[in-house]
């Protein structure tokens, strides 16, 4: 993340509960936040100031009569350290393994992924981010084209490069996350392989891919699933996240609307994940 000012909005829930501070983080995804953390009785939510509409939180916690929030500017330097004393390394599976510049003493798995935490979300700390991971294990990866759509930290790129992928093109709406994408692809020496851009599913044209992942919210999922779709080569994979265990019949519905046919899923913690493939 880099030296701007930024907006600490901490939302305290009364009852607390992990599975509430997750519903209110999907639906505050969808603001331009950075990245969350729960501390109970609070999630904490950062934005960068310029970004910040208070009028937009408190549309979005209307919905959640118990839940208030404030707010406090976090420079810079206090954000970094903030995450580098908090940020351990993960292991998916006993094969990869993510870890920050600033962590010693990690295991070495056959993947070792290197990610700058304070960029953007994708960091394997988050349930959906690590099935995402646990299922393109499993996938026919190398050779093959991969987009990672709303890539985030674009871990998942980062990891299909690492498996053998001949191309992958990561994709986020997001700007801060587009150049995080861009800095870790080239700390994994994965960068002549993975091409970052800023945009939303329309840049999908540019090509077809054998793999495709979005670890994105389940309205945005819902509404590009044609594009995802045209954009899957005949026999590809399409993986999802980014939803909860409940919304899986609409997902399922609106992929299968699209031409694709359901091929596997697994759940964490009430989060689920989807993997589709195309006739």
């Amino acid at each position: 993340m880099n030296s701007e000012e930024y907006l600490e909005v901490s939302v305290k829930l009364s009852p607390f509960s992990e599975e509430m501070a997750e519903i209110i983080m999907a639906e505050l995804s969808e603001l331009p936040f950075d990245s969350f953390v729960t501390e109970d009785p609070f999630l904490k939510c950062y934005i960068q100031k310029d970004s910040y509409r208070a009028s937009e939180v408190k549309a979005v916690l209307s919905g959640f009569p118990s839940a208030t929030f404030t707010t406090a500017l976090v420079q810079g330097q206090n954000w970094n350290a903030s995450w580098e004393a908090s940020f351990e390394p993960i292991v998916v599976d006993g094969v990869v393994t993510v870890k920050a510049p600033f962590n010693t003493d990690v295991p070495r798995t056959r993947y070792n992924i290197w990610i700058d935490p304070k960029m953007a979300f994708g960091t394997g700390y988050h349930h959906t981010t690590y099935m995402m991971m646990s299922r393109l294990l499993g996938l026919p990866v190398r050779g093959s084209y991969v987009c990672d759509m709303g890539c985030g930290t674009a871990i998942l790129g980062i990891l299909a490069a690492k498996m053998g992928a001949r191309k992958v093109f990561a994709v986020d709406i997001d700007l801060v996350a587009a150049r995080s994408a861009w800095g870790n692809c080239r700390w994994n020496k994965v960068g002549t392989r993975v091409e970052t851009a800023c945009g939303d599913a329309s840049l999908l044209q540019m090509g077809t891919y054998d793999i495709l992942l979005a670890n994105i919210h389940r309205n945005i999922v819902i509404e590009d699933m044609p594009t995802y779709a045209r954009s899957l080569k005949r026999g590809g994979h399409l993986l999802l996240s980014g939803f909860f265990e409940a919304d899986v019949p609409a997902v399922t519905d609106a992929a299968e609307a699209a031409g694709l046919l359901p091929a596997g899923s697994s759940s964490r913690e009430g989060w689920a994940c989807l993997e589709f493939t195309k006739k």
